[in-house]
This record gives C-alpha cells, sequence and structure tokens, in this order.
C-alpha cells in the first residue's frame, strides 16, 4: 500500500494543467451502469420499484461541475449537494462514490441520494473517478482521496465541516470507499465510512467464486487489478478493506442486499472490527436486488439507515428534519423532527 501513498502524494504534480484547459473524456456508449438501465433488468423481478428522483427540494442547491484533480489536462468532477447554511454551523460532509464493477457507473447514480442527504442539514459531494479502462488499481482510490483532500480545502468557501467527513459507496464504489477510507493518511482521513453492498475481502472463497471466475476474461475485479488472483494475489490482497483492521479506524455501516455475493469478507470484517474496539454496525435489506439504493422504495431506508450512523458517530452533528430547523444531535428535538 505504500505505492499507493506514494502515488498519491504525487497529484498534485499533475494539477499544474490550467483549469481552462481541463476537460473530461467523452461518453462511453458502453457505459451502461445506470438507473434506467438497471430498472430494465429488475422491473419484471420487482414491478413496484421507481427510479428515485433527483429533483432539487426547497432548501437545496447543487453546485455542479468542480474540478478536484488534474493529471495533465485530464480532469476528474464532483457535483455537491448543499443544505442552506445556518448562521455559525458548518456542514458535515458525505462523499459518494458511484458503483458500476470499477469500469463503469457515473457520479450521478448518487444524485438521488445526495439531495436527501442535503435536504437533512449533510453537505453531499459526488464523485467521478479513473475507471479501470482508463487505470488500474489503485487508481480510484487515489481519486477518492484527492476528492476527500478537496473537500477540506475548500471547507471554508462552501460552509463544510472538515473535521466532520464521511466516505460512503455503492457495490465497487463501497470497496472503493471503505478502503480509501481505512487505509487512509492523515490528509485523506475520514471519520465514518458507508459501505453499501460491496466486498469486504476479494481474497475470500465467496469473492473469488465470482470476482476470479475462470469463465470471465477478464473479470471486473481482474480487469481492475490487471490480472487473476493467481497472477496478482498481493493486489486482490492489498485492495481489501479487511486488511486494516485496527484500532482507530473509522467505524464503518455496513447496509447489505439480499443477494449473498456482495456481502463477501463483511462478517469477517465486522467480527475483526469488535475485536479491535471500533464500531461497525450492519443492516440488511432481504429480499433486494443488487445496486437497491437506486429505486423508491428503497432509498428512503438506505437514507434513514444512513444519517442515524451519521449521528451517532460524527459527533454533534447538525441536521434537517421534518420541522426544518437544525437540532442538536444529542437533543430530543432529534427524534421529534425526524422521519
Amino acid at each position: 500500500m505504500k505505492r499507493l501513498f506514494f502515488a498519491a502524494a504525487l497529484l498534485a504534480l499533475h494539477g499544474a494543467a490550467r483549469a481552462a484547459d481541463c476537460v473530461e473524456p467523452p461518453a462511453d456508449p458502453s457505459n451502461t451502469y445506470d438507473a434506467p438501465h438497471t430498472y430494465d433488468k429488475l422491473a419484471r423481478d420487482y414491478p413496484f420499484i421507481r427510479i428515485a428522483d433527483a429533483a432539487l427540494p426547497s432548501g437545496v442547491r447543487k453546485v455542479a461541475d468542480q474540478t478536484y484533480v488534474q493529471y495533465g489536462t485530464r480532469c476528474l468532477k464532483l457535483d455537491m449537494y448543499l443544505p442552506e447554511p445556518a448562521a455559525g454551523r458548518r456542514s458535515p460532509v458525505v462523499v459518494l462514490v458511484h458503483g458500476g464493477g470499477w469500469r463503469s457507473g457515473f457520479r450521478s447514480e448518487f444524485a438521488p441520494m445526495a439531495v436527501r442527504l442535503a435536504g437533512r442539514g449533510y453537505a453531499a459531494v459526488t464523485v467521478s473517478y479513473r475507471l479501470s479502462g482508463e487505470a488500474r488499481y489503485p487508481a480510484a482510490i487515489q481519486d477518492v482521496q484527492a476528492a476527500v483532500r478537496w473537500v477540506r480545502g475548500n471547507a471554508e468557501r462552501y460552509q463544510l465541516d472538515a473535521g466532520r467527513i464521511a466516505l460512503a459507496g455503492g457495490s465497487a464504489g463501497g470497496q472503493i470507499a471503505a478502503l480509501a477510507g481505512v487505509a487512509a493518511q492523515d490528509a485523506d482521513k475520514v471519520q465514518a465510512i458507508i459501505n453499501i453492498d460491496g466486498l469486504s475481502d476479494f481474497t475470500s472463497e465467496l469473492a473469488l467464486r465470482y470476482e476470479d471466475d475462470p469463465k470471465k476474461n477478464p473479470s471486473s475485479a481482474g480487469a481492475w487489478f490487471g490480472g487473476r488472483y493467481a497472477e496478482k494475489s498481493a493486489l486482490w490482497r492489498e485492495a481489501s478493506p479487511i486488511q486494516y483492521v485496527g484500532p482507530g479506524m473509522p467505524p464503518i455501516l455496513f447496509i447489505g442486499s439480499g443477494q449473498a455475493r456482495f456481502s463477501a469478507g463483511r462478517e469477517e470484517m465486522m467480527a475483526k472490527m469488535a475485536q479491535a474496539g471500533v464500531k461497525a454496525e450492519r443492516l440488511i435489506l432481504p429480499d433486494t436486488p443488487h445496486s437497491f439504493w437506486l429505486f423508491d422504495p428503497w432509498l428512503q431506508t438506505t437514507t434513514d439507515a444512513a444519517i442515524n450512523f451519521l449521528v451517532s458517530t460524527l459527533v454533534s452533528v447538525p441536521t434537517f428534519g421534518h420541522c426544518g430547523t437544525f437540532a442538536d444531535a444529542k437533543s430530543s428535538a432529534m427524534s421529534e423532527c425526524r422521519h
């Protein structure tokens, strides 16, 4: 992992290009991991689902297309969903990392959850990162850690609380968020992690059954690592969040679907965290598909669970309830104003 941190330290050298020269690559037509395509696959088995709405509610504003890191003229961008500022208060932050098997997906995947978080007083930041077709592991981890540094560096400008930042993600984004959080050095540290249906151990029997399937040439994980487990076992192990469990790591909330495949390593990691004296919570939504967070009715349950966890881990977090005003997380008013 040392090379990951060394490479991350060099990111500033790539930021020399002027913002005006910064470009994003054109949309890849093969990148179809989004809510509409996923809905088409799930609607037959789950006819009651609806694509979650990302419309901005009253009191939430969007600051779009902010470049957070550059590699020459290649830029990576993020969108911020910000609550109305309150006098004397800074908003805690949730950085959201999209899924897509490390090779696809869009930051807009988490826009519906972002607007709900912002409506409850959290600044929500959705980020793009380099996919495996552009840059292999550990590029995505470096990118997400760079996003955390950007948030801290811009905290004053946007009234963000630099000391209360959480990383969250779904599927591959859950694994990326977890690894970026547990393996972070000082400048990249976060105070909480939410892993939504993301792997915790690439080397577990369950993970290898799917992620190292010889019928797939390559598998999604194999493409990210640049080789199968037998060829790149050190990387597969290094990218497993379970390898970094220890005292002082951020607490983690695991939110899981009804698909056991995506829980690989979760129970073992939670057991290790308990031994290390680190808080770990789990919410399993039975009979749900993978990517459940893209759809109603499950998104609200996911968001509520995330907020409950953040209230208990980010000390004295201000949040919006239905009362429409801030309330201290420790006060009785919190329970009165919440969903």
